[in-house]
């Protein structure tokens, strides 16, 4: 082999590997857009600390969203198991946040969310349990964050009681965006850390 077929060889074989290492790394930090399923509705809350919470407060942040009650013995003590496997992976940035809304609010009072959220050891400006009016609460779960079926809703709120196992994740513009998570399956939970990681890059 002369000089010169040996400097060409060596030449397409760097070329190669610049070009592989170059597309694995477009590959690996290219931004995925994810759908846009709904948008949030304007609110009115309060959470466990007894401050308002609105939606301008979430404004510029991303955020889950869960609906649960503090008596249950259910699904409900998975579901915030799983959310707080969230909260640590993203307890370095301070825009990932967690809003957990009751289900119960004639029974889950600020005194009883905060005890709650005590007892589960959650960071307060991380992760919020929220409540308010029941009205309010259960549109939110229907109409903004697809939670529940729309169709559930029924003349006598009292009556009606939503149970969901399932999280919504807002972007920056409080549009929902992805998919709804099941919160009690591991591959949905390893996409919403996915995903969440993506809106960061918007």
């Amino acid at each position: 082999m002369t000089k010169k077929t040996l400097f060409y060889a060596v030449f397409f074989i760097v070329l190669l590997t610049i070009l592989f290492l170059y597309n694995k790394y477009n590959k690996y930090n290219a931004k995925i857009v994810l759908p846009v399923l709904s948008y949030v509705n304007p609110f009115a809350f309060t959470d466990q600390n007894n401050n308002s919470f609105t939606n301008k407060t979430m404004e510029g942040k991303i955020w889950v969203v869960s609906y649960f009650f503090t008596s249950c013995k259910g699904i409900c003590p998975n579901l915030n198991t799983a959310l707080k496997t969230i909260a640590i992976e993203f307890k370095n940035d301070t825009n990932v946040k967690i809003i957990t809304h009751t289900c119960q609010p004639e029974k889950d009072s600020i005194a009883v969310l905060k005890k709650y959220a005590a007892d589960w050891e959650i960071t307060p400006h991380q992760w919020y349990f929220v409540t308010g009016n029941k009205n309010e609460l259960y549109y939110m779960a229907r109409q903004s964050y697809l939670l529940d079926d729309p169709n559930n809703n029924r003349k006598n709120i009292s009556d009606d009681f939503i149970h969901t196992q399932f999280f919504a994740l807002v972007d920056k513009e409080g549009q929902i965006r992805g998919q709804i998570y099941d919160g009690l399956k591991q591959s949905d939970l390893k996409l919403l850390a996915d995903d969440i990681r993506n809106l960061e890059k918007e």
